[in-house]
């Protein structure tokens, strides 16, 4: 898990894209490190969330958000009647089937994105009140993506320090500590 995103290939823009977007999904996959997945559920603070709940956001929202680039509709159909289990592990969902199941998922962003002939092809955004009547580029899902991970890296962060004080850096020297 990266704490640091090398340069990119000189000219390499999806590749430098998809850098920052592993590396923060890096910082989510790090705070998850040595913890249960009680530990990862639990709630420390007024918030709802939980470790485990935004590492389940996050997959389903990269694969949504390719699905939607593919013309295709998401794995699983979000509405006010299921939003609230974006965010918490339900029936057999544990914390090793979701990092599987998010592996699979940024496979499957990285496959998409390197091959879509141009970074300025676009797609509309679905239907929703959240969203402008609009289409975006290939380039503006991969910044979304990165933006989306990046912000719930951070609340991952805060989490884990939260439960137990360990901070990223701690996290990566035990890792390596092994």
């Amino acid at each position: 898990m990266v704490t640091h995103v090398s340069a990119e290939a000189p000219g390499d823009e999806r590749g430098a894209l998809l850098s920052f977007l592993d590396g923060e999904r890096g910082g989510i996959r790090r705070a998850l490190l040595g913890l249960t997945d009680e530990q990862a559920a639990t709630r420390p603070s007024a918030s709802e969330l939980s470790l485990s709940g935004l590492l389940k956001h996050v997959a389903e929202v990269e694969q949504s958000w390719i699905a939607r680039a593919r013309q295709e509709a998401p794995a699983v159909k979000r509405d006010e009647s299921n939003w609230h289990e974006c965010f918490v592990l339900v029936g057999d969902e544990t914390v090793a089937s979701q990092l599987a199941y998010w592996e699979k998922v940024a496979a499957e962003t990285e496959a998409f994105i390197r091959s879509v002939p141009s970074l300025d092809e676009t797609f509309a955004l679905p239907e929703a009140p959240w969203f402008p009547r609009e289409r975006v580029s290939m380039r503006w899902v991969a910044l979304h993506l990165i933006r989306e991970t990046a912000r719930h890296a951070g609340h991952a962060d805060i989490i884990r320090e939260s439960l137990d004080g360990a901070t990223a850096f701690e996290l990566v020297a035990r890792e390596q500590a092994g």
